[in-house]
């Protein structure tokens, strides 16, 4: 790594006006589990002359809940919310997509604004300096994106525009499941940003002088079915292939209510809008959850070599609508056998209000 000037901010306010002082090459360290990787690989155009640390502000950790929102401080970490009891019981969909996150080493420190604001995967973007990179692209405002034409198994097959990397983080699919809201800050004052709006085909919506400092999600009852999903190559530490989240309202057999969000298929996550639309006042059955999944990716469009992702979007929509937790997300599974194991953290989660439940399985 080469050398950079360390802050330790002390409050929200230091930690936006160092950003400020550095205009756009300073860069915020609060879990570091991404940060360390931009660091050492030296991908980026120009390396940071900043790393500002945001550890040392106290009180951005808490998990609370009042009669309106859930309000979850920015460096709450993810384990706490993978095993917060109100998330748990209130907010399934949430503590599972923090428990999907890499390993019990990375979660233990990552924290929930990192999961959400931490840079795209793509092999292009992310190339290392010490073997040829830093390679030019559209996301790094010169050149094509040369996924296109190249390697483009996990890129985008919705709504890629100049670049079609897509958002890595877990969280923010549960969190557009439930229509949160962003609380930026910067010196200018604070404003709030959907959590769906969140992420454009070149990055975020922060200004270079602005961090996150709190997530807000509108209260829910306690009787709703949530599930979350997530398919990678391999069951520990892999980023999502595709993840769905779905909220659903039941009375009797029919669906009252629907929410729908896709992770890894775009460079936002997508509300599967048309798929909730079709859901509601329909009985919830094999069929019409078929025909969800289906009407999910109505518009995809994708590259040469990453169609596959179609197939795993739409059955991952049919299994989150009825809920189910005995088929296999992890192609590293053996085919034909079902294993349950609560000790493993697996690519399969499934929860609902009042349970979190991890399951290793297998695929089709």
């Amino acid at each position: 790594m080469r050398p950079f000037t360390h802050v330790n901010a002390r409050t929200v306010r230091q930690a936006t006006a160092a950003l400020a002082k550095y205009n756009g090459q300073a860069r915020l360290n609060a879990g570091g589990t991404d940060l360390f990787g931009v660091l050492k690989d030296e991908f980026l155009p120009l390396y940071p002359e900043a790393i500002v640390n945001i550890k040392t502000v106290r009180g951005l950790d808490y998990i609370r809940e009042d009669k309106s929102l859930l309000r979850i401080g920015a460096l709450a970490r993810l384990v706490d919310l993978a095993q917060s009891p109100l998330l748990r019981q209130r907010y399934g969909a949430l503590a599972e997509a923090a428990h999907a996150v890499a390993s019990p080493q990375i979660r233990n420190v990552a924290t929930l604004g990192g999961n959400l604001c931490q840079d795209v995967r793509c092999c292009y973007y992310r190339y290392p300096r010490h073997i040829g990179g830093p390679i030019n692209c559209a996301r790094k405002g010169n050149g094509p994106c040369l996924a296109v034409k190249g390697d483009n198994r996990n890129h985008a097959i919705l709504g890629g525009r100049r670049c079609f990397a897509v958002c890595p983080s877990d969280t923010a699919v549960a969190l557009t499941l439930y229509d949160a809201q962003l609380l930026v800050v910067g010196p200018t004052g604070k404003r709030l940003i959907a959590v769906r709006d969140f992420y454009t085909p070149l990055g975020n919506g922060l200004n270079s002088d602005e961090m996150v400092k709190e997530i807000q999600v509108p209260r829910l009852p306690d009787t709703l079915q949530q599930t979350f999903l997530k398919f990678t190559l391999r069951k520990p530490i892999d980023f999502a292939i595709v993840s769905v989240a779905a909220l659903i309202t039941r009375s009797n057999d029919l669906c009252t209510e629907a929410r729908i969000a896709m992770g890894a298929v775009a460079p936002g996550v997508v509300r599967a809008v048309a798929a909730e639309a079709f859901l509601r006042e329909r009985p919830l059955n094999p069929e019409t959850a078929a025909e969800a999944g289906q009407l999910a990716m109505a518009g995809a469009n994708p590259l040469s070599r990453n169609a596959f992702k179609i197939q795993i979007a739409q059955t991952l929509v049919a299994r989150a609508v009825l809920g189910q937790n005995s088929t296999a997300l992890s192609s590293s599974s053996s085919v034909g056998s079902d294993v349950y194991d609560p000790t493993e953290l697996s690519t399969f989660h499934r929860c609902n209000s009042a349970s979190v439940e991890g399951y290793a399985t297998v695929v089709d």
